[in-house]
């Protein structure tokens, strides 16, 4: 499912790059795909599968091939005089080869592998939770892009009108219905939108650059980031992998729990060892010998002073430390939420003020534009109402982008 899943992506990003476009989910999904911290999935699993492999060797035979050499200052002799009995050598020789095989261990295997389950799987959400709070890096850098991209079109439309105006104020000029150097004024600001032309493309250049960094993607420059629509439901329900971390903490938990009972549980091996030495197991042969011995080893941590209990004391503590940090998450996350509301009520009235202000700022650049055509007012004062009604646009226009980032926010800090 997740191959299928990172080819449609992936598919999906080459579209949008052939048709030079590129929305906020997108950027989403390319960083859940190119983040390097991504890579670390595979590697705990790796990491995991090799410490379950470890431990299910304990569950085969342990082979151990052992030899020795040593001399003894003193050995035993019989004292019975005239005995035929020759006493041992001081220098003696010993090979053994030992073969242990575990028989019932109270299920301390299993649980061992159960646990190293549970802590892949917390391993693996703590990196979809790093990962994660990258959206809110996106969000600020998509949409700082979208502000510029946006604010370059304003720009452009700014620039378009001027000279449509500088060739009225010409012919005005020309016709010596107006002042000689109102044109120059008409001129000037066009070149000072030529520099505007210039700050807003490299932002946007620096921006794109830390963007496709971030998502592991080249973004050319001349790429179109679409405009989001986003909707927001203002509840404080809250879906973010944060809260399954959490919950994968307990489990993991509990796993170990069942680990600590089962550390006392009585172990059963069966053994073979087999050798050649001098002597063997017959002390009285001062000769090399072949020998063997078979048999069965139990053992059982009968009483361990309550470290077990208390070990079990110290993981229920854990416990209730994971459930504090989950109410401290929750408490902080409807914090940030209520923030976010609040702030998209703020800019939504904000909204609504720069629209009647666009539409006075018009009203009276209509009436300068009017005055300016038959000389009553200079080109400059002309200028200085056409410039307040671009900030005034400028600010909406700045207000339509926050908002959208608002929600953005609003739905990460959420888990949508």
């Amino acid at each position: 499912m997740k191959k299928i899943r990172f080819i449609l992506i992936v598919m999906i990003s080459f579209s949008a790059f052939s048709q030079q476009r590129l929305t906020l989910n997108e950027c989403y999904s390319l960083v859940e795909i190119n983040y390097p911290l991504v890579k670390q999935h595979q590697l705990l699993a790796q990491q995991n599968q090799l410490d379950k492999e470890i431990i299910l060797n304990s569950k085969l035979p342990q082979i151990h091939l052992d030899a020795q050499a040593t001399y003894l200052s003193e050995v035993i002799q019989i004292p019975i005089p005239n005995s035929t009995i020759e006493p041992l050598n001081n220098d003696q020789y010993r090979a053994t080869f030992s073969v242990n095989q575990l028989i019932y261990n109270g299920g301390l295997t299993d649980a061992t592998l159960k646990v190293k389950s549970g802590q892949l799987k917390t391993k693996q959400k703590q990196v979809d939770a790093t990962i994660y709070q990258l959206k809110t890096q996106i969000n600020q850098l998509y949409f700082s892009i979208l502000l510029v991209q946006e604010n370059y079109k304003l720009i452009e439309a700014k620039k378009n009108l001027l000279e449509i105006k500088l060739k009225e104020v010409q012919s005005g000029v020309k016709n010596g219905v107006l002042l000689p150097s109102s044109d120059s004024v008409l001129e000037a600001e066009l070149l000072k939108i030529k520099q505007q032309f210039i700050e807003v493309e490299s932002a946007k250049s620096s921006l794109i650059e830390t963007l496709s960094s971030l998502v592991g993607q080249t973004l050319l420059s001349d790429i179109i980031f679409e405009k989001p629509l986003i909707q927001t439901q203002l509840q404080n329900e809250i879906n973010r992998p944060e809260l399954e971390l959490f919950q994968l903490k307990k489990e993991e938990i509990k796993n170990y729990e069942m680990l600590i009972s089962k550390q006392n549980s009585p172990q059963l091996n069966g053994f073979a060892t087999g050798g050649y030495g001098n002597p063997g197991l017959n002390m009285l042969d001062n000769s090399f010998q072949t020998f063997y011995t078979l048999g069965l080893k139990l053992h059982w941590n009968v009483f361990d002073w309550n470290s077990n209990k208390k070990q079990q004391e110290a993981v229920a503590i854990n416990k209730d430390i994971i459930e504090n940090e989950t109410e401290i998450f929750k408490l902080n996350t409807n914090i940030e939420l209520n923030k976010q509301q609040k702030e998209i009520e703020k800019i939504s009235a904000f909204i609504n003020s720069d629209e009647a202000i666009i539409e006075l700022r018009k009203k009276v650049l209509k009436t300068l534009d009017a005055q300016l055509k038959n000389g009553v007012v200079t080109a400059s004062a002309y200028i200085t109402e056409f410039t307040n009604l671009f900030e005034a646009e400028n600010t909406m226009l700045k207000h339509q982008i926050q908002i959208q980032l608002a929600k953005a926010n609003y739905n990460t800090i959420k888990g949508e």
